[in-house]
């Protein structure tokens, strides 16, 4: 299995197709903690963090990776100490590899 933190998010046009469920049953063994929600057509993640500095500090490098990567996830931040970040691919209406390049760059902010 390729390292999904290794690779970079590629542009897609609304021409490419979302994946298929086998691929996205793949990648999505490599992000755990990440829910398939809307169908298959996106991912979330919900984080906890021990005040709302950290939370706004994990929101603005996620948001760096999002901005290195050209691939924008919504972020919501909740509560005072709770981030959500729900991925897919707008152009196609369902998830490509980006998405999943994403989940696990996010991931790596945590370790």
């Amino acid at each position: 299995m390729d390292d999904l933190t290794q690779k970079k998010c590629t542009p897609c046009e609304g021409s490419t197709p979302p994946l298929k469920k086998e691929k996205i049953e793949e990648f999505h063994r490599q992000v755990p903690g990440w829910s398939l929600i809307d169908n298959n057509k996106k991912i979330s993640r919900d984080f906890k963090f021990k005040d709302f500095k950290e939370a706004l500090a994990f929101v603005n490098k996620a948001g760096d990776i999002a901005e290195t990567e050209g691939h924008h996830p919504d972020i919501l931040m909740y509560s005072w100490n709770k981030v959500r970040i729900d991925l897919w691919t707008h152009a196609i209406g369902g998830l490509s590899d980006n998405d999943f390049i994403m989940a696990a760059k996010i991931d790596a902010l945590l370790k």
